[in-house]
């Protein structure tokens, strides 16, 4: 493994600033800072140097570069999940991709091809042209790359699966600097990996994934007054068991700042929320979710609408935002989990996170791919995610010790397993995959980076 610290990296990191016509940029430089801030701007990240590609080939002149000068590499889409790479890279360059865009439709393959660190919301709106969709997930600023080498879980995948087992090839640059295309055929150990195993074996500077025939879907959101807690989450935990594969829900209670920007009925409240989308005819999609409606929202904004429009009915914040959370998957949600989850989190509980966040999974997430890659399934029936925003220090050191209760309290429902894209601390590789699993990705690991150029946000150790 490399060897580095900070002094030397920064002195060796010199080589590196004539590159890429000036977009590489050392501490101390203009726009280093900017560089270097991830969108969870709670997490400080202090790289040796930070390279802007634009290109697969400038990527590959920075991989080379960074051997050269004995620096590691850390390539960074959005920098959403950065939390787990704090402190873990002031001997690296950070290989931000944020300039790196852009998408093409195959429209008669139904197949998206997606570089550096595209957008899902470009993405989407690209395929909605073409009357299709792609396995995005809750949010429209995520960049696909990220989503997909952790799995990528969609408002589609009860009835697809993850996303990252819709793909079809990478392209990929390896630790000694050279591009390769994998796919089924070619490079098939490192096709495998990429899908689900996370990041660690290379740069990936495009991605090309299948599409749904979908061009609408019966989505949106239910929602009710944070005192409905008790009885809202304990309905979703029935009305969840036995659940036809085509509903995608997720359950939250959600404790809402008083911003401006906030519309009237959502500034400063606690509030229980259900949303998510029906892969069904609205006649059927009606009949599925009336058990949910029974219980009176004070807000119903389900009906068809286009795919696109489904980036954005999980109202996830949208540019940098300094955030802290916990996470763990669940055997089962059931009335007492749903009661220990509004007493640790709900609206008396004094807690600080602004979503507390249930997940259903099952249906084909839960079913082995047999076309999939390293992580072919999901364990667990539900996910948990409880977030609090971070902006200071103190509220940060508030949210985690919040969100850890959250986790604490949901503990008796778990599978002691966590899964990558909503793991945004340091977790034991163990938990994410299967032992026969893990061997295998450290095994391509150490084929297509064989020297530990590259630092992932997960590390298979």
């Amino acid at each position: 493994m490399i060897e580095s610290t900070l002094p030397r990296a920064i002195a060796t990191a010199e080589s590196l600033r004539g590159l890429l016509d000036g977009r590489v940029f050392l501490p101390g430089d203009p726009g280093y800072d900017a560089a270097r801030t991830p969108w969870n701007v709670a997490v400080d990240q202090r790289p040796a140097a930070v390279a802007v590609p634009t290109s697969a080939d400038e990527v590959v002149l920075v991989v080379r570069a960074a051997a050269e000068a004995g620096l590691r590499v850390v390539p960074q889409s959005t920098g959403h999940g950065a939390g787990p790479l704090a402190g873990r890279f002031d001997d690296a360059v950070l290989l931000r991709l944020s300039d790196f865009t852009g998408v093409t439709i195959d429209a008669e393959r139904r197949v998206a091809r997606i570089l550096g660190a595209t957008l899902w919301q470009d993405v989407a709106e690209a395929a909605a042209v073409h009357g299709l969709a792609a396995m995005h997930g809750s949010s429209p600023d995520v960049a696909a790359a990220g989503y997909l080498l952790g799995g990528g879980l969609s408002w589609y995948a009860r009835a697809h699966g993850l996303a990252c087992n819709q793909l079809v090839a990478a392209e990929v640059v390896l630790g000694d600097g050279t591009l390769v295309r994998t796919d089924a055929d070619h490079h098939p150990d490192l096709f495998w990996a990429v899908r689900g195993g996370g990041g660690g074996f290379g740069v990936v500077t495009a991605l090309e994934t299948r599409l749904l025939p979908v061009a609408t879907a019966y989505a949106g959101m239910l929602l009710w007054d944070g005192t409905r807690a008790a009885e809202v989450a304990a309905a979703w935990a029935r009305w969840t068991h036995g659940l036809a594969p085509e509903v995608t829900t997720a359950f939250r209670l959600l404790s809402l700042p008083p911003l401006p920007e906030l519309p009237d009925f959502l500034r400063g409240r606690q509030l229980v929320v259900v949303d998510g989308a029906v892969l069904a005819e609205d006649d059927r999609a009606a009949g599925l979710l009336a058990p949910l409606r029974a219980l009176g929202p004070e807000l119903d904004t389900f009906a068809r609408i286009p795919a696109a429009a489904l980036t954005r009915i999980h109202m996830d914040p949208e540019g940098p935002t300094p955030a802290v959370s916990g996470h763990l998957l669940l055997e089962d949600f059931d009335e007492a989990a749903a009661a220990a989850l509004v007493e640790a989190a709900g609206a008396e509980s004094g807690t600080t996170l602004l979503s507390a966040e249930i997940r259903h999974l099952g249906g084909a997430l839960g079913r082995p791919d047999p076309d999939g890659g390293a992580l072919d399934r999901l364990r667990g029936e539900y996910a948990g995610f409880f977030v609090a925003v971070a902006a200071t220090p103190e509220l940060g050191a508030r949210g985690r010790a919040d969100a850890a209760r959250a986790v604490e309290a949901l503990s008796p429902w778990g599978c002691g397993a966590n899964f990558l894209n909503f793991s945004e601390e340091a977790i034991d590789p163990a938990s994410a995959f299967e032992p026969d699993v893990l061997a295998r990705l450290r095994a391509v690991r150490a084929s297509a980076d064989p020297q530990g150029r590259f630092l992932a946000n997960h590390d298979l150790g």
